[in-house]
């Protein structure tokens, strides 16, 4: 099963009373080496972003404040995955289907991504994504 591959990855937390710091190395914490970081917020209650997969692109997705869920689909099976730490993030690979949605009020949801962005690597429709996959 291809969401087999999709884990949480639980990334380093230096603590300290003053607060605690986490990092992330692209080719040591996550799987691949950093291209590009982005970031959502602002997204209204109710909202729901994602509703894509990418031919070549990796991620780790992150709730850097508060929380959402990311819903995985690799044309056979669908998972939920809840996000709430910032030290957390879920790791997806190519050729998964994802949606986020139940933002919570305040939440800050960061991407890693293995390339830049070219919207070549976007499956926007999803019967086109199934398609592709039975290929």
């Amino acid at each position: 099963m291809l969401l087999d591959e999709c884990k949480l990855i639980d990334f380093p937390i230096i603590h300290d009373e003053r607060g605690n710091l986490t990092f992330v190395e692209g080719g040591v914490h996550i799987p691949f080496e950093m291209k590009r970081v982005y970031y959502l917020y602002d997204v209204p209650g109710g909202a729901e972003r994602g509703g894509h997969a990418h031919r070549e692109l990796q991620q780790v997705i992150i709730a850097m404040s508060g929380s959402f869920d990311v819903v995985l689909n690799d044309g056979e099976e669908e998972r939920r995955v809840h996000l709430n730490r910032s030290y957390r993030g879920l790791y997806i690979p190519t050729m998964i289907w994802r949606e986020l949605d139940n933002f919570s009020s305040g939440s800050v949801c960061m991407a890693l991504a293995s390339n830049r962005f070219t919207e070549d690597d976007y499956l926007r429709d999803y019967q086109e994504y199934l398609d592709l996959k039975r290929d």
